[in-house]
C-alpha cells in the first residue's frame, strides 16, 4: 500500500515508520527544511515542498495513493490537503489529524475527511475506558454515516450476561465488531454467550448510542446473585 503523509513532524514520523514496518510504501511531505530528516525515516521518500500545492501533489503523484495522512500541526493545511487528496485526486481514504478540538466539527467528509483523529479525545476516550464498566464509551468517530467505534465493559447483573450473541436484537446500524475476554480477542459468532467483564467493541451511529448502552446496562431483574 502506498502512503502519502502531509506534515513530518514528531507525528508524521512515527506514523511512517510504523508504516514501513507493515511493509508499506511511505512518502512524507513537509514544507520546513528542518522537518525533512532523511536519517529519521531513511527507508521513507521525502518530498520538501508545501502539501497544500496541487503541483506538490502531482509530483507526490496522489493518483497512486490507498491512503493520504494529513498529520501537521495546523488545521486549516490538514482541511487542504484532505479536501484536495479527496476531490482532485480520489484517494480512498484520507485520515486526518485535529490540533484543536474546537476545530473538530470541521474534519467530515465536506472537507474529505474520512477518519479524523483527535489526540485529546482519544486521549480522554482511553481514559475513559480504562476505568468504566458499564458506560459506554467513543472511541473515535467515522466521517462517513455519521458512524462511531464505542466500547462498553459489560458489568456483572447486567441482563445480557449469558446471552448468546445471534439472540440478541442489536438496534438497527450498529454492529458487534469483537469481543476482548481477558487475554482473548473474539470474533463474535452467534452461539457465543457474553460474559461479565466482557469488552464489546461496536460500529454504530451516534442516534442508536443511546439505545444501544441501555440494552447493555440494563439490569438483570434478579440481580446477579440470584440467577439460577
Amino acid at each position: 500500500m502506498r502512503v502519502v503523509i502531509a506534515g513530518a513532524g514528531a507525528v508524521g514520523r512515527s506514523v511512517a515508520t510504523e508504516l514501513l514496518e507493515n511493509g508499506h510504501e511511505v512518502l512524507l511531505i513537509d514544507r520546513d527544511p528542518v522537518a525533512v530528516s532523511v536519517e529519521r525515516v531513511p527507508e521513507a521518500e521525502w518530498l520538501l515542498a508545501d502539501a497544500c500545492e496541487i503541483a506538490t501533489l502531482d509530483e507526490a503523484a496522489l493518483e497512486r495513493c490507498q491512503v493520504v495522512i494529513a498529520a501537521s500541526g495546523d488545521d486549516k493545511a490538514n482541511l487542504v490537503v484532505s479536501l484536495l487528496a479527496k476531490t482532485e485526486y480520489g484517494v480512498p481514504r484520507v485520515v486526518a489529524r485535529v490540533n484543536h478540538p474546537a476545530n473538530e466539527w470541521l474534519f467530515n467528509d465536506s472537507w474529505g475527511v474520512d477518519v479524523a483523529v483527535s489526540t485529546p479525545r482519544l486521549m480522554s476516550a482511553l481514559v475513559e475506558e480504562a476505568v468504566s464498566v458499564g458506560d459506554l464509551v467513543r472511541l473515535m468517530r467515522f466521517s462517513q454515516g455519521d458512524a462511531n467505534l464505542v466500547e462498553l465493559t459489560l458489568a456483572e447483573g447486567a441482563t445480557l450476561v449469558g446471552t448468546r450473541v445471534g439472540e440478541v436484537a442489536w438496534p438497527q446500524d450498529t454492529a458487534l465488531v469483537t469481543i476482548i475476554r481477558g487475554s482473548r480477542v473474539l470474533i463474535p459468532d452467534p452461539d457465543d454467550a457474553l460474559a461479565a467483564g466482557d469488552e464489546l467493541l461496536f460500529v454504530a451511529t451516534g442516534s442508536r448510542e443511546a439505545e444501544l448502552e441501555t440494552l447493555l446496562t440494563e439490569p438483570h431483574p434478579q440481580g446477579p446473585g440470584e440467577r439460577r
